[in-house]
């Protein structure tokens, strides 16, 4: 490509910005970035400014030619932009407050991706996705949209059946990390080809085979990964609590950590539990962290990532998300793990699901990996749950309708009560009134 190359980030007062520039300023040599946006709302001027005025002390001191931009004003920063990337949060990080401690008071899991917290982070997420494509589609059609915002599945699977929008790409940091953990668990030396097997839904993939330098080792991995003798503490990092010995030699898959949601959903509704009687979500935990950053990024002598960053959940960020923007834009057919529609590769579900999996990806986007065509079918049927789900929770964030919520509600399997799926979705639709304005009609009929 040889015209110039622009980056509008949406949401670029958000912490993990210097992750994401980090990542630009070490592939500059083959991604030369002339000029990168920084886009954010009203609310986030501040967080934006600190934001910019730390990148801009980054570029300084690594000496390449970028320069960085803010602004309030989306559509004019979409102007000639070459690629976009999404990492917002809609009613920032006291709604996922909301998100995790309304489910709590009525005795569920409260989580920002899963069950009821994450339906309704995509009821305020993906209208607002819908306004940025329309945006592109008008000022910067050739562009493509990185999306790493939450919950990412849901969000790709809403853009693919409810637009014609084709350049966009989910992705997540998940199966990076995952990827890191396989190379530790196998010792793997830094020049060490690795390509794997991923496949499942956003927050739900599984791992069922491993290639170091094109040999399978993932038998090894898997006795490492099931007795606990390999890597115990990469393990630790993994799953926050080990699925048992038996489960993962039955499932001869490696899940990834929100596994956990479903599969020990006793064990974790009891921790979260506990720490809501004692007055505390992980939001809160995150808010606390967040302004910890915050206060270091205006150091006027900082001038790198702080390491301080990696609490905050978004290891591997840059990774995730400048690997396939650089992909892309060279046109690398390379490997990567994003969400898009399959297009009908696997023959086991139907050929209109957007689906998290092993792609390879060039100029023309992604493309599913040829040695997947199959989904093990010993987690079809929770995939096949959670993708109603996903659907289902599109569907309303389409409509506005309040019975498209409890539909949603009812098919997570999070939610055990048709019942308290009706006082959820009235709690959480008031609280979140403010940011949700299709539903305006369903929470104004609560009050009659």
């Amino acid at each position: 490509m040889d015209q110039k190359l622009k980056v509008v980030t949406i949401g670029g007062g958000s912490s993990y910005t210097p992750e994401l520039l980090e990542g630009f300023i070490k592939r500059y040599h083959e991604l030369p970035i002339d000029e990168l946006w920084l886009v954010d709302v009203k609310e986030g001027e501040e967080k934006l400014n600190i934001i910019y005025d730390l990148c801009q002390r980054m570029i300084a001191k690594a000496g390449v030619p970028m320069k960085v931009f803010k602004s309030l004003d989306r559509r004019a920063a979409l102007q000639d932009a070459s690629f976009v990337t999404t990492q917002l949060r809609v009613g920032q990080l006291q709604a996922r407050e909301l998100d995790e401690r309304i489910p709590l008071s009525h005795g569920y899991l409260g989580q920002e991706t899963n069950g009821a917290g994450g339906l309704f982070k995509g009821l305020r997420t993906i209208p607002v996705i819908f306004d940025i494509i329309k945006d592109v589609e008008e000022i910067c059609p050739q562009a493509w949209v990185i999306n790493f915002t939450n919950p990412a599945g849901m969000v790709t699977e809403a853009v693919y059946r409810h637009t014609n929008f084709k350049r966009f790409i989910g992705v997540c940091n998940i199966p990076i990390g995952m990827k890191m953990f396989i190379r530790d668990v196998l010792a793997m030396k830094e020049e060490d080809e690795l390509s794997i097997d991923l496949f499942g839904l956003n927050h739900m993939v599984f791992i069922k085979d491993v290639w170091v330098n094109g040999e399978s080792r993932f038998s090894e991995l898997m006795d490492g990964v099931a007795s606990g003798t390999m890597a115990a503490a990469s393990v630790k990092n993994i799953f926050d609590l080990p699925f048992s010995e038996g489960f993962l030699r039955a499932l001869n898959l490696l899940p990834c950590s929100y596994l956990l949601y479903y599969i020990k959903q006793k064990e974790m509704l009891a921790i979260e539990m506990g720490e809501y009687y004692k007055g505390g979500v992980r939001a809160q935990v995150v808010q606390k962290v967040e302004k910890e950053l915050f206060d270091l990024y205006k150091d006027p002598e900082l001038a790198v990532k702080p390491k301080a960053l990696e609490q905050r959940g978004g290891a591997y960020y840059s990774d995730a998300a400048c690997e396939v923007i650089n992909a892309i834009y060279n046109d690398k057919q390379v490997e990567h793990y994003v969400n898009v529609p399959h297009h009908g590769q696997i023959d086991n579900i139907p050929a209109d699901w957007s689906v998290e999996m092993t792609c390879i990806l060039g100029r023309d986007g992604a493309k599913p990996h040829p040695r997947l065509t199959h989904f093990d079918e010993k987690v079809l049927g929770l995939i096949y749950t959670i993708k109603g789900f996903e659907i289902a929770a599109s569907q309303a964030a389409v409509s506005g309708e309040l019975n498209d919520v409890l539909l949603a509600l009812n098919l997570s399997p999070l939610i055990h009560s048709d019942m308290d799926a009706e006082k959820l979705a009235r709690d959480m639709l008031i609280a979140h009134q403010k940011w949700l304005p299709r539903f305006a009609g369903a929470i104004h009929a609560f009050d009659q």
